[in-house]
């Protein structure tokens, strides 16, 4: 077993199978280096081909029994030594997740924080997957529910929270009796790795948990097609997770699908306009806007419109934008340069669209040529049915819509594909109220921003945000485990009564 600074500066990415590191035999790999400094190579990751996946997949089936019989609360426990594990290194993690996606090392100490929060709640939850017993309508009948594991699981994940989403599906499915093949994404290979060698280090036998690195394209589809695994869990776009969607429906394969957001932020006349600003700024340009419930549509009545945008604009202008490693940066590059180029290109189509306030271009000279950095940017005056108004752009863009009053900001907030986060800055409780019953998304936030959420607490969109049973909190359990229906008749005779 590599140990923990093995592992963080090692030069390669080997796939984690059966208990074991082992080098991908594909002979392809995709460089990985560091988005705010392009002259740091990490070094390669490798695209691992299908029956490297398929290797995984048997493994994981061969350990499902033992696994599956292993008492829960002992499955929990090893959670909770790899929470002991990742607090012990926190800052080492941090430093490789900064390096290699970009975000500042305050954003990945938070991300690694909450990943510890999930690994303690979940492992918690061991002691709690229970049933419950039912009256029956015969004498000397009862009826009760069991959870039991589903056997292999395949586990698909983004670059944008490497530790924290991977973490959150794997905990539940290991705890509930499942065994797991996880492939991350080809963009975070060294966090990934980090990641398994902790679980590993806490315990875990071979081939429990086994990731193997590659693209969606081979490596992915392979672990959507394989019929030994009984059901998938996938973070990341719209596009790939309906294709997910439809073809594990041919294999009736259970699904949960966490997908896109274009996250509105309701202000009204009446709000706290600076804690809304200050609020509207972070949710939006934190993490560079590249996470699922990042603000990017600000939705604002006219009364306050011209006051409230320049608040946003002063605050936007005051941003500081470089490497994440370095002391006081509030906003990092984009993950690569293909995100980058999306980005540069919903600039241009904003321009046309909206009147740009700030921003709006990529930042050059000295360390800014070396990496991917856009300027935070703001728009005034965009359409509701806009591009940028409708479209998941993933970057550091914000986009203000200005309405007459609350029943069309509410209007406006639900007409669009997703469903994920919304929020309102207003003191009326009525009105907070009708917006909470009226908006159409997962997650509602009162006075604060669109981003954020607890371990114990379930996370989820509604449309095309999210498919299946929502992730994290207790209601993680319910995807990860079947439900079985127990019926006992203690009568000791022939049933004279048929209750069907």
């Amino acid at each position: 077993m590599a140990t923990v600074t093995q592992v963080s500066k090692a030069a390669t990415c080997p796939n984690y199978v059966n208990g074991q590191w082992v080098e991908s035999r594909s002979g392809r790999t995709l460089e990985r280096r560091n988005p705010a400094n392009r002259d740091d190579l990490l070094g390669p990751a490798p695209l691992s081909s299908r029956e490297e996946i398929r290797e995984a997949v048997e493994a994981a089936r061969r350990a499902f029994p033992a696994w599956r019989d292993t008492p829960a609360p002992v499955r929990g426990k090893q959670l909770l030594r790899a929470a002991q594990i990742m607090a012990e290194e926190k800052d080492e993690l941090a430093r490789l997740l900064t390096r290699e996606e970009g975000k500042t090392v305050g954003e990945s100490l938070g991300e690694i924080l909450r990943t510890i929060n999930i690994l303690e709640y979940t492992a918690g939850e061991a002691r709690r997957l229970t049933g419950e017993t039912l009256p029956s309508e015969l004498p000397k009948n009862f009826a009760y529910t069991i959870r039991q594991p589903l056997g292999v699981v395949g586990l698909i994940t983004p670059w944008n929270f490497p530790i924290a989403v991977p973490v959150w599906k794997i905990a539940p499915a290991l705890v509930c009796g499942n065994t797991v093949v996880w492939k991350p994404s080809e963009l975070t290979p060294f966090t990934s790795r980090y990641v398994v060698d902790i679980l590993a280090r806490a315990g875990l036998p071979a081939g429990v948990l086994n990731m193997v690195n590659g693209a969606g394209e081979e490596a992915g589809d392979e672990l959507v097609e394989h019929p030994a695994v009984r059901a998938l869990s996938f973070t990341g776009s719209c596009e790939v997770g309906s294709l997910i969607y439809a073809k594990a429906a041919r294999q009736m394969k259970k699904v949960q699908c966490e997908m896109g957001g274009k996250n509105p932020v309701v202000v009204l006349e009446d709000a706290d306009l600076e804690l809304a600003a200050t609020s509207t700024v972070m949710g939006a340009f934190g993490s560079t806007g590249q996470r699922c419930t990042a603000t990017s549509r600000i939705i604002v009545t006219e009364a306050i419109a011209d006051k409230f945008v320049q608040m946003l604009l002063e605050r936007t202008r005051q941003l500081k934008v470089g490497n994440g490693a370095e002391p006081g940066t509030q906003v990092g590059p984009s993950v690569d340069e293909a995100q980058f180029n999306k980005v540069q290109e919903y600039l241009e189509i904003g321009k046309r669209e909206g009147k740009l306030l700030c921003g709006g271009e990529r930042l050059r000279g000295g360390a800014y040529d070396k990496g991917y950095f856009t300027a935070p940017t703001l728009f005034d005056h965009v359409r509701p049915d806009a591009r940028i108004a409708q479209e998941e752009i993933f970057g550091p863009v914000l986009s203000v819509i200005r309405v007459k009053d609350f029943d069309e900001a509410v209007r406006v907030a639900s007409n669009i594909r997703y469903g994920l986060a919304a929020s309102i800055f207003s003191t009326d409780a009525n009105r907070i109220f009708q917006f909470t019953d009226r908006v159409e998304c997962g997650i509602v936030h009162i006075n604060s921003p669109t981003v954020g959420g607890e371990a114990h607490v379930p996370f989820g969109g509604t449309k095309a945000s999210g498919l299946g049973e929502r992730e994290t909190g207790s209601t993680a359990i319910d995807f990860y485990t079947e439900l079985k229906i127990v019926y006992v008749d203690y009568t000791g005779r022939k049933r004279e009564t048929n209750i069907y």
